[in-house]
């Protein structure tokens, strides 16, 4: 998707910590209960083999994407793009640095999981993963109903 939106991808930490929040209450609806606190990223990214990307707009955060690698496979764990950044291909660019990085770090197999109905998982078969099963009742909404969550994968092209 053509867009004059200037974004640029880059290697995130801890100190990018307040800003995938600011993507995260923006762009995770509650009723599906797929967003995470502030204290489940940190604990993820203290761990071994995980990385953050964050998207970005100038100084705005635009969108992040958290991954963790284990052996020569990785699992997109979390990705957001905030409300007024979505349709402009910040998904697209994170998800292709993503992909890209782990390639270059041997990594064979990407996996992902997505909510049953949520839009983006016609972006990940554009991209060429393919739906390898199904998790049902995965996510609880803060009013107690239950969605599955869709399985995928992609093999990559390891450098």
């Amino acid at each position: 998707m053509a867009t004059d939106l200037a974004i640029r991808v880059e290697p995130g930490g801890m100190a990018d910590l307040p800003d995938v929040m600011v993507a995260m209450a923006d762009a995770f609806d509650p009723q599906y209960g797929e967003a995470w606190t502030e204290a489940q990223c940190a604990g993820i990214l203290g761990m071994a083999g995980s990385w953050l990307l964050v998207a970005r707009s100038g100084a705005d955060p635009a969108g992040f994407a958290l991954l963790r690698t284990v052996a020569d496979e990785a699992e997109l764990l979390l990705i957001a793009v905030r409300n007024r950044y979505r349709r402009q291909g910040v998904a697209r660019a994170l998800l292709a640095q993503a992909i890209g990085d782990a390639a270059a770090d041997g990594v064979a197999t990407l996996h992902l999981e997505v909510r049953d109905g949520n839009p983006a998982a016609e972006l990940y078969r554009g991209l060429g993963f393919v739906q390898i099963g199904m998790r049902r009742g995965y996510y609880r909404g803060r009013s107690g109903k239950v969605f599955d969550a869709l399985t995928f994968k992609k093999r990559l092209d390891v450098n």
